[in-house]
């Protein structure tokens, strides 16, 4: 039961531009996330997912592995499918792991390859408890309600379930860590939008719409994704 992990990795971002390549730390962003990944027991092969030669050329000087896809791509699922198809069948699992996060905890990814490796569900992600000085109410923050068999019921930007009473009980954080059964992925990419999905702005809303199942491994997690400059200093400052 072979596993790849592919991430994704665009040059663009809105807050952050070129933000795989920023290397203060004597290598680039992108190349220290391909490095926690390849500490993964689970993962067979990593592979950056990329349409943009500087960053192609970064990784594979690294002594890395990269694959050129196209530009036209939406999101990062179908860019991963690209590279996917291209390996074949050599891979019954992927898993997508963020190109902006490069202090993620190999362990939380061999965690949800597992469950979904013992489990039948076609895809599996990573949720965990909130922080003391983490808001539920940040919409940035995507929280997640899971059934009594540890898969998702429902994903969204507000905090979730609504408690009535005031009791404030607890909530689960969700991360953008996900695996798939091979054979799933091209039913993936092929489903159409859906109305929670364009209303939350959550891609993955669109896998539970059309009525399949989403594992939830329940762990705790802190790491957290370059998306500012200030983000990638206290990254900076923690690495030296």
């Amino acid at each position: 039961m072979s596993t790849v992990a592919v991430i994704p990795a665009r040059f663009a971002s809105t807050r952050l531009p070129g933000k795989p390549l920023l290397d203060r730390t004597g290598k680039p962003l992108i190349v220290h996330v391909v490095e926690q990944a390849m500490q993964c027991a689970s993962v067979d092969r990593v592979i950056v997912a990329t349409d943009d030669q500087r960053i192609m050329d970064a990784v594979t000087s690294a002594g890395r592995e990269a694959m050129m896809t196209r530009e036209d791509h939406p999101n990062g699922t179908m860019r991963i499918a690209e590279v996917v198809d291209q390996l074949g069948d050599e891979f019954e699992f992927i898993v997508n792991v963020q190109g902006d996060e490069p202090e993620i905890d190999p362990a939380l990814i061999d965690a949800v390859v597992k469950r979904l490796r013992d489990g039948n569900e076609p895809m599996a992600t990573l949720a965990g408890p909130f922080a003391p000085d983490e808001d539920p109410a940040n919409p940035n923050i995507v929280k997640v309600v899971t059934n009594q068999y540890g898969q998702a019921m429902y994903f969204s930007r507000s905090p979730i379930p609504h408690d009535r009473d005031g009791g404030g009980g607890p909530l689960l954080k969700h991360a953008g860590l996900y695996a798939y059964r091979r054979a799933f992925l091209p039913t993936y990419v092929s489903l159409t939008p859906t109305p929670a999905e364009e209303l939350e702005k959550l891609e993955q809303l669109r896998v539970l719409e059309h009525g399949h199942a989403i594992a939830v491994v329940v762990a705790p997690f802190d790491h957290v994704g370059i998306d500012t400059p200030e983000q990638y200093e206290a990254f900076v400052q923690r690495f030296g």
